[in-house]
């Protein structure tokens, strides 16, 4: 995992209508950067909606959302379009970002073991500095626990 204080990497990756997207594209804006296994699962789908409901608190903060995973864009497309998700999912199949910030880890399931994308959040400052990892994100609580630690930022 990268750690709180360093420099967020910059990567170029198509977002789900096939358009590229690059990080410094959101220079001057906070960004979300959430890293999650796999469209239409369970805790994904959990995790997405909840960030969806919390859009428009993001947006009033002028925060950018970005979720990424190693999908297509052709199954992120689908997955915005059940959901309506009104935030960008960057489809990562070559594992550029997804190794750069270091959330593809060995993973265990029934005893099996493999690669896989750990869920991991970045809280990423107009400087383009991480200010706060959620390592393991919880998918339910992943969008509260942010706006929260964003609040108690904005009252320091």
């Amino acid at each position: 995992m990268l750690k709180e204080g360093s420099s967020a990497v910059e990567f170029t990756l198509p977002d789900n209508n096939g358009n590229p997207v690059t990080l410094s594209d959101y220079k001057g804006k906070k960004i979300v950067l959430y890293f999650y296994p796999k469209d239409m699962t369970s805790g994904c789908t959990k995790q997405a909606c909840a960030f969806a409901q919390s859009y428009e608190e993001f947006k009033k903060q002028n925060i950018a959302v970005i979720g990424i995973s190693k999908d297509s864009v052709s199954a992120h497309k689908k997955f915005v379009e059940k959901y309506d998700l009104p935030f960008l999912l960057l489809s990562d199949p070559e594992l550029k970002a997804i190794q750069a910030y270091d959330v593809w880890k060995e993973k265990k399931l029934y005893g099996k073991t493999y690669m896989g994308t750990m869920r991991s959040t970045y809280i990423i400052d107009e400087s383009f500095h991480i200010i706060k990892v959620f390592e393991k994100a919880n998918p339910a609580n992943n969008a509260h626990d942010i706006l929260d630690f964003l609040a108690q930022q904005a009252a320091v």
